[in-house]
């Protein structure tokens, strides 16, 4: 019998992500505080955006953040964002429909 350590990303009760390093679950902890953090500011925005696209697009730039520093400090971005940007080694195993904006775009 094997004995495995999986960490759990939960936000208000409900599971987001499961890593199989601390690092990776502490890291998408971040993005997703970061992405809650772009949201609230979006909705100060003077355009209008759906819930669903204010959430998607918050995400999308808090997954992307390093490629939107670059642009902010105006520098050409290194590289532009990938769908896979986010998934290094390991991908993580989605626990729940919530995922990415790209994977909600390509539903």
């Amino acid at each position: 019998m094997a004995v495995e350590v999986h960490y759990v990303v939960v936000r208000n009760g409900e599971e987001k992500m499961t890593f199989a390093t601390k690092k990776e679950a502490d890291a998408y902890d971040k993005m997703l505080d970061l992405a809650d953090s772009l949201g609230e500011w979006l909705q100060q925005a003077p355009l209008t955006l759906d819930d669903e696209q204010r959430e998607g697009l918050s995400f999308f730039l808090a997954e992307n953040k390093d490629v939107l520093g670059q642009i902010l400090r105006g520098a050409a971005p290194v590289e532009t964002p990938k769908k896979s940007a986010k998934v290094k080694a390991e991908k993580p195993v989605p626990t729940t429909k919530e995922g990415s904006a790209s994977e909600k775009q390509a539903a």
